[in-house]
C-alpha cells in the first residue's frame, strides 16, 4: 500500500481553487474540509462547491466531514462524485449504516478520530471502513501543531488492522510537515494531510515531492524493524 500525499485546500487561496488545486495536479487527492460551525467551531464550504469542484479537479476529492448529522448529509458528497468520504465517529448515530452506504454509491468510506477518541470502541466499524482518519491536532482549524501522543494511537490502529487482516488506509490529519511526517509514517500511518506545508510552500510540487519521499523514508524504515 503505496504513500498518498492529500493536500488540504483549507490552507489555499480560496479565491481561485481551480488554480490551487493545479497546483496540487502531483498529490494522490485534494483533502476537502467541511465544517459546520456546529461539530467544529470553524465555517468553511459545503455540497454545492464540492459538487463545481468534482469535474475540474486534476486529483481525486477527499472529503472531510467536521459536521453534525453525517448520517444525513454524508451520502450526498459520494453521489456528487467524491471518491473519499470520512465522517466522524463521534457525530455519526450509525457509522457502520453509514460506511456500508457510502461504499454503495461508489465512494470509499472513511471514519475519523478525534484525539481524545478511544479506537477501542470503534474498533467493529473497521470492517466496514477503507480508510481510517486519526486527528493528530483537534479538529477545526488548519496550522495547528501535532500532538505527539497521538502516534502511539496509529500504532494501535495499524495493529488493530493487521491483526483483522484488513485493507485500511490510515490517514493522518494536523501539523503534518517535514518534521512529523516521516514519525507519522514509521508508526503505521500511509495516507497524509499537509496544508499549509504544502500551498505555504514556494513551490507546492516540490513540498509534494519532499513529503512523499520523507513518507517512504518512515514506511521504509518501519519496516526493517
Amino acid at each position: 500500500m503505496g504513500i498518498r500525499i492529500t493536500p488540504s485546500i483549507l490552507n489555499s487561496d480560496v479565491s481561485d481553487l481551480r488554480a490551487q488545486l493545479d497546483l496540487i495536479a502531483t498529490a494522490d487527492w485534494a483533502h476537502v474540509d467541511v465544517m459546520d460551525n456546529h461539530f467544529v467551531p470553524n465555517l468553511t464550504w459545503g455540497l454545492p462547491v464540492v459538487e463545481a469542484l468534482v469535474p475540474i479537479t486534476p486529483v481525486p476529492l477527499d472529503i472531510h466531514l467536521m459536521i453534525t448529522d453525517p448520517d444525513r448529509w454524508a451520502p450526498a458528497y459520494a453521489e456528487a462524485g467524491a471518491q473519499s468520504v470520512t465522517f466522524h465517529a463521534e457525530a455519526a448515530s450509525a457509522p457502520i449504516r453509514l460506511a456500508r452506504e457510502l461504499r454503495r454509491l461508489g465512494a470509499r468510506s472513511a471514519m475519523a478520530l478525534k484525539p481524545t477518541t478511544e479506537l477501542d470502541a470503534y474498533l467493529p466499524v473497521l470492517p466496514e471502513l477503507d480508510m481510517l482518519l486519526v486527528m493528530t491536532v483537534e479538529p477545526g482549524f488548519g496550522g495547528q501543531s501535532f500532538i505527539d501522543p497521538m502516534l502511539d494511537k496509529i500504532r494501535r490502529a495499524r495493529r488493530a488492522i493487521a491483526d483483522r487482516d484488513l485493507d485500511i488506509r490510515i490517514q493522518v490529519d494536523g501539523g503534518i510537515n517535514p518534521d512529523t511526517i516521516e514519525r507519522a509514517a514509521e508508526a503505521g500511518a500511509d495516507t497524509f494531510v499537509a496544508g499549509t506545508a504544502v500551498f505555504r510552500a514556494e513551490d507546492p510540487a516540490g513540498a509534494i515531492a519532499r513529503l512523499r519521499e520523507l513518507a517512504e523514508a518512515g514506511h521504509a524504515r518501519a519496516h526493517r524493524h
